[in-house]
């Protein structure tokens, strides 16, 4: 089983937190998709094309900066080449760029699911944060998807701004259950230092919030996302039962995808298991046929540490057993000691060999995965 990633690297403008690949300049779309139909022939007749594919990712970026033409195109190339057997095909997509009739070619071309980049509904809040779009078009998009035939969509928010209130935050939430949204991923605001928002913080001029107030958001989606039937399965994922996002979950348990496109992360394990980035640069990826950046070999005690990392993540949590059939890795006594430690304060579960954070341990995961990973 393995999942398909294609980075679309074009965007109106750049939001101010983010440090994905992406380029702002628009005439080379064209250029570009057929320098991608490319990148997917040479996979033809690799040992690449035999597993079957269960799920394709269009991410970015801004990929509804393609025109529906432009992504039929791609998931035609992918059908020829790869076995695609694919149960789940997600496209992001931004407010500004969705009209219905664009709604209803996705879905004719093969899509199964959207993903909407809302972020706010706020309009201070979208300014601070640069995006291309207004409140206005947020709220017509999510009716555009509720009317559709999507059956599967899921829409992104933001909290954890600087000056951003919990009332603000709950006004999002609540808007954004109006129209019944069957997966919602919210993402505490991330300071990266190669941001318009990193330059600002590492200035002075901006204050990201305390803590404590993040972690008052945190707490807060969960008291109104959980009496709707929306429930957190991973940090930043909430969904009703069995509509979590599958994509998602090959990067969280080590299943087989290969990215493409400019700045494109793949993850294979066969013999050996490897890691590799495409080059970053859009005009090396139009002109040459040599786009893969170094393939970084993985050990298995680096790879049990990822899989801890991003299995307690998830509500589900991760097991001895599958740590030592897989990877070859045992716990010590030292971090048999320390999740005993973290049950008594109740931010642990433990039932036999499986181990999962609970709500408050998930506030304060990554401290607590670094700390367990760290003892030796």
């Amino acid at each position: 089983m393995s999942g398909i990633y294609l980075h679309i690297p074009f965007c109106k403008q750049a939001c101010s937190y983010c440090d994905f690949y992406f380029v702002t300049r628009q005439e080379l779309r064209e250029q570009y998709v057929e320098r991608l139909l490319q990148e997917i022939r040479n996979y033809r007749d690799t040992d690449y094309t035999e597993e079957p594919v269960q799920t394709i990712y269009f991410g970015g970026g801004t990929p509804s900066r393609l025109g529906v033409k432009q992504i039929d195109a791609i998931l035609a190339e992918l059908q020829r080449v790869f076995n695609v057997q694919a149960s789940e095909i997600t496209l992001e997509m931004n407010p500004d760029d969705v009209t219905a009739d664009y709604l209803s070619g996705l879905k004719q071309a093969g899509l199964t699911r959207a993903s909407m980049g809302v972020q706010s509904f706020q309009p201070e809040l979208l300014e601070f944060m640069h995006r291309a779009h207004n409140r206005d078009e947020a709220l017509q998009c999510l009716e555009l998807l509720s009317a559709s035939k999507f059956q599967s969509f899921t829409a992104d928010l933001i909290y954890g701004n600087p000056n951003q209130t919990a009332e603000q935050l709950a006004r999002d939430i609540d808007l954004l259950l109006q129209f019944d949204p069957p997966h919602i991923s919210a993402y505490s605001l991330t300071v990266e230092p190669r941001t318009r928002l990193g330059k600002q913080v590492e200035l002075g001029r901006i204050n990201p919030p305390e803590d404590d107030i993040v972690a008052d958001q945190f707490a807060l989606l969960n008291e109104q996302l959980k009496p709707h039937g929306i429930h957190r399965y991973e940090v930043s994922n909430y969904s009703k039962p069995g509509m979590e996002a599958v994509h998602n979950s090959s990067y969280w348990s080590h299943e087989n995808y290969l990215g493409l496109g400019p700045g494109a992360h793949s993850f294979w394990w066969d013999e050996k298991p490897r890691r590799w980035q495409n080059v970053a640069d859009i005009n090396h990826y139009c002109s040459s046929e040599d786009v893969a950046g170094e393939t970084e070999q993985l050990s298995m005690q680096e790879l049990a540490e990822e899989r801890i990392m991003m299995g307690l993540r998830t509500k589900k949590g991760i097991t001895e057993t599958e740590l030592k059939s897989r990877y070859g890795y045992s716990l010590n006594e030292k971090q048999w000691g320390y999740l005993q430690k973290k049950q008594d304060e109740g931010r642990l579960t433990l039932k036999g060999s499986d181990f999962a954070l609970t709500e408050t341990g998930l506030v304060i995961a990554d401290a607590i995965i670094l700390d367990l990973i760290t003892l030796h």
